[in-house]
């Protein structure tokens, strides 16, 4: 079973340092899990992952249910032993997916009756059903089925699917038969910060081994997202881990840790990367860009990771203009290596006493809305390389 150790607190703030240890891996937290639907981060080798910092990595119980479907995972030895990941794994529950992915679903308090996305064959996900999945699949934590709405919607929809959620949460807690997997509850609300507030009470009256923020990261400005946050976290209790699910620039992390989130996740290191966006400590490289087919320069100057101290921007221009995929896993791993690195600098920040300086150099040295012009100056920078 999971247990959590807060070890550094912020003086004046909400940022903290912890331990998150599960039966097999050891999580210093604030942590970032790179995502692995299928089972598998794209392009990257678990032994990689593991030398880039990362013990905790996120499955998808929607995705790994469709296929090759939870049963055959189980006899294989469940994810762990299908995928040969030696460190803890989290399953998403798949309430995202449902509504997200499925090429039609009818919602009902019994469950979600859907089309599979992949053949268009009817399935139905109950709360039991999902817990069953997530059991059989055999991760170290595993996520209360949630009802998820997209933004904007309108009050008496996100009401109902917040209500659903508490529901279905209560549902899962019952449901549950394995004692060495740790059940985390996920709030909803939408935009509103009174029903913020009510899901957040409700699920701690439930009692839950961790607590996510859900249904953000879904269309809303960022502001509301921080503001939602600011009226949630305090709701939690402070000594069980806090997540944010499907959240992940750099500026998030950063903000999310601010406001007291201590685990992330998010697709956006490797899907950027398949992509040819690239990240950096002084904003963003897009690597298709024209400018970059002579240039000599790493990635970011600034950075230590195998892609930055061997290959030039040039190449990977190269790489992704005749669509090699070294190009993808090559711009995947630097990604994950930035994200490994800012969240270690978070840690280093916490525990020095000096996140609010962090915080404010970052925002003035990271770029966010436009593409970095060409870093020369990076190496000047230390900042989330």
């Amino acid at each position: 079973m999971l247990t959590f150790r807060i070890t550094h607190e912020e003086s004046g703030g909400r940022a903290r340092v912890g331990v998150l240890t599960t039966a097999r891996s050891e999580i210093a937290t604030p942590a970032f899990m790179p995502v692995g639907s299928l089972g598998n981060v794209r392009s990257v080798d678990g032994e990689e992952l593991l030398k880039m910092g990362y013990g905790l990595i996120l499955n998808n119980a929607y995705h790994l249910y469709l296929r090759p479907g939870h049963k055959v995972v189980e006899e294989l030895g469940g994810v762990h032993g299908f995928t040969a990941w030696p460190g803890a794994i989290l399953t998403d529950s798949g309430g995202f997916q449902v509504f997200s992915l499925a090429k039609f679903c009818k919602i009902s308090d019994e469950g979600v009756m859907f089309q599979s996305h992949i053949d268009g064959s009817s399935r139905f996900i109950s709360p039991e059903t999902s817990i069953e999945i997530q059991e059989a699949l055999g991760a170290d934590i595993i996520m209360a089925f949630d009802h998820v709405v997209a933004l904007p919607s309108s009050l008496d929809q996100v009401r109902e699917a917040s209500k659903r959620t508490s529901l279905w949460a209560r549902r899962c807690v019952s449901a549950k038969r394995r004692t060495d997997q740790s059940l985390f509850g996920i709030v909803q609300g939408g935009l509103d910060a009174g029903l913020r507030v009510e899901s957040a009470r409700d699920l701690v009256s439930v009692g839950f081994d961790g607590y996510a923020v859900g249904g953000l990261s879904v269309g809303e400005d960022k502001a509301d997202m921080y503001g939602m946050l600011d009226v949630t976290v305090p709701e939690l209790p402070s000594a069980k881990p806090r997540y944010l699910m499907g959240v992940g620039m750099p500026e998030d992390l950063v903000e999310g840790v601010a406001r007291g989130i201590d685990m992330f996740d998010c697709v956006v290191p490797s899907r950027h990367g398949r992509t040819g966006w690239l990240f950096t400590s002084f904003g963003r490289v897009v690597i298709k860009q024209a400018r970059y087919a002579r240039d000599e320069q790493p990635i970011d100057p600034a950075c230590r990771c195998p892609v930055c101290t061997r290959y030039t921007r040039a190449y990977l221009h190269h790489l992704f203009g005749v669509k090699e995929m070294l190009g993808a896993r090559l711009n995947t791993i630097h990604n994950l290596w930035f994200f490994a690195k800012l969240m270690e600098e978070i840690r280093s920040a916490v525990r020095g006493g000096t996140f609010q300086e962090f915080r404010r150099e970052f925002h003035r040295t990271y770029v966010v809305d436009r593409p970095a012009d060409d870093g020369r100056s990076a190496s000047q920078n230390t900042n989330g390389s």
